[in-house]
């Protein structure tokens, strides 16, 4: 069996292995593949390819008649034309759950530096500007005491559930939005959650009815000063809303590692906006993480292979 993956860099930039690979046959590793064209001519006659930002269109599924199995190294598989792979009987399969104690923990560090600014007093230390100062102590961004806040979480999956359970033993209060419910937890609609929550954060997958789902008129329904956290994908919010609701003090601050256009757009109105945190899509990047993919995704071609294959998401 021939096997290619096609944008190795986006999961292994060079600390794991891809060995565990090779036990299934022959294995060509690419680190990018930029356009349809590379992509046609990289998969040829390969039987297996994985990708997870390179996107496997009809065009490019008719060019490569060989094709039989698809692993998007990823939760995500919209870059994938499902609904063409099977037609053409390939089954495309996915990476669940892979991320969900990495996640939940940089979501809480994001709300962590909004509210300690720990990496400038860092660096205000190393200037000398604590030395300088006539009192013991020294902090120039007000401090926040998160005990006693409320939580709202909006997509209440595994990492929205994981995240709740870590603002609950800071001592928050949590609601919950979500398409589904679960027992033992405290579900409300979308605007009791917007206007109840001290802290919004963003679990939810972007789907139509999703994208923007953070804008000008459900930013107005939160309480003043309310912060806002998105580590789950970037369309779901209204980024020139955000934006102008951070210069107003609407919101007192906001925390993105997702963004509309990535790598972002130096043209982002998030970038200049004030008490906004934007990091590179990295909540997902753990060593321990990304070998979960290569681990989970081993488990998906050996079930295939045996004829009872897992994780497809267009059965």
């Amino acid at each position: 069996m021939n096997i290619v993956v096609l944008d190795g860099a986006a999961l292994n930039p060079g600390d794991l292995s891809w060995d565990c690979l090779k036990q299934f046959g022959n294995l060509t590793v690419y680190d990018r593949t930029p356009n349809r064209d590379l992509a046609i001519q990289r998969i040829g006659n390969a039987d297996l390819i994985t990708t997870n930002k390179v996107p496997i269109d009809k065009t490019i599924l008719d060019a490569c008649p060989n094709l039989k199995l698809i692993c998007c190294l990823s939760t995500g598989y919209n870059v994938v034309d499902i609904a063409h792979a099977k037609a053409r009987g390939i089954p495309v399969c996915n990476v669940p759950a892979y991320s969900t104690a990495a996640v939940a923990q940089f979501t809480i560090a994001l709300l962590l530096e909004l509210c300690h600014r720990i990496g400038h007093h860092d660096r205000v230390v190393h200037e000398g500007k604590w030395a300088a100062c006539p009192n013991f102590c020294f902090w120039d961004t007000p401090q926040v005491e998160l005990a006693g806040m409320t939580m709202g979480i909006i997509g209440y999956g595994k990492i929205g559930q994981a995240v709740g359970r870590i603002a609950e033993a800071l001592g928050m209060n949590v609601l919950a939005h979500s398409r589904t419910r679960r027992e033992g937890h405290r579900y409300v609609d979308l605007d009791t959650l917007l206007v109840k929550s001290d802290i919004i954060s963003l679990h939810c997958p972007l789907f139509p009815e999703t994208q923007n789902l953070i804008n000008a008129t459900t930013i107005s329904k939160m309480k003043d000063g309310a912060i806002l956290l998105n580590t789950a994908r970037g369309p779901i919010i209204d980024e020139s809303a955000v934006a102008a609701a951070l210069h107003s003090g609407k919101l007192r601050g906001a925390a993105m590692d997702v963004v509309s256009e990535e790598p972002i757009s130096r043209y982002n109105p998030l970038l200049t906006a004030p008490n906004c945190i934007i990091t590179p899509h990295m909540a997902w990047a753990p060593a321990q993480t990304r070998q979960r993919i290569l681990d989970i995704t081993v488990e998906s071609i050996r079930a295939w292979q045996t004829g009872h294959p897992v994780h497809v998401v267009n059965p």
